[in-house]
């Protein structure tokens, strides 16, 4: 599915936020980076979304290359990002939100089914419709912002911090979603500092911190890592 591999890259000529990094996704895997505030996991996601050129390293999806193409190419090449701090369109409607998600799609004739079979996954949506995204709660437009990005079919959902600013049981909700979407066979790539939650619902987790990936190896096996524990689980 999705090979990151050793890939730098920065904002500023000859430093970079990340350094020689690998990663990869399984079909119908759910992988997690987890690291701190600046540690680079959303530059890693830009990389993977063509927002920023890597110095050096590839990215590849089913064996070809991303690593030159726009950020819209990579869409169309079937993954969705859904960005940290959700960048709804608030004054847009729920139902208007959702049918920009399908934007980058050649056919039209499956949206309508498509907005119709989200809105049942998530059913707040559904009854709030017609309401702008911008009354929603902070765990509905979270919901709102994974459904818009699964409007455009991707083979693969890229979440950054997607449990950021939300109360316990919202998290625990969002939680439930990721794992029955890619129950349905969607792969999903998620950054996360809530490490409870990543490796709960995650098969295999890398750890990035300083831009570098220290730690790699499955969700069981970093959750019973002294470090790990110590660090991101706050257990001795």
């Amino acid at each position: 599915m999705l090979d990151v591999v050793a890939v730098s890259a920065g904002y500023e000529a000859k430093t970079n936020v990340i350094s020689d990094v690998s990663v990869r996704v399984g079909d119908g895997e759910i992988v997690t980076v987890l690291g701190p505030n600046g540690a680079g996991k959303s530059t890693l996601m830009r990389v993977i979304m063509g927002m920023l050129s890597p110095g050096s390293g590839e990215v590849r999806l089913g064996g070809k290359p991303l690593t030159g193409l726009s950020t819209r190419q990579i869409v169309r090449r079937g993954i969705a990002l859904c960005p940290e701090r959700r960048h709804l369109f608030p004054a847009m409607t729920v139902q208007d939100n959702l049918r920009l998600g399908a934007y980058s799609r050649p056919e039209r004739t499956g949206v309508r089914q498509d907005m119709d079979r989200l809105t049942e996954m998530f059913p707040v949506l559904g009854k709030k419709r017609r309401l702008a995204a911008g009354v929603l709660s902070g765990g509905e437009q979270q919901m709102l912002t994974i459904a818009r990005a699964l409007m455009g079919r991707p083979k693969l959902l890229l979440l950054d911090e997607p449990s950021l600013g939300l109360a316990p049981i919202l998290v625990e909700t969002v939680a439930r979603e990721i794992k029955s979407i890619n129950a349905d066979g969607l792969s999903v790539l998620l950054v996360e500092q809530n490490a409870h939650i990543a490796l709960d619902i995650a098969a295999r987790a890398y750890v990035l911190e300083g831009g570098r990936v220290v730690l790699e190896g499955s969700a069981a096996e970093l959750t019973g890592d002294d470090k790990v524990r110590a660090a991101y689980l706050g257990l001795a």
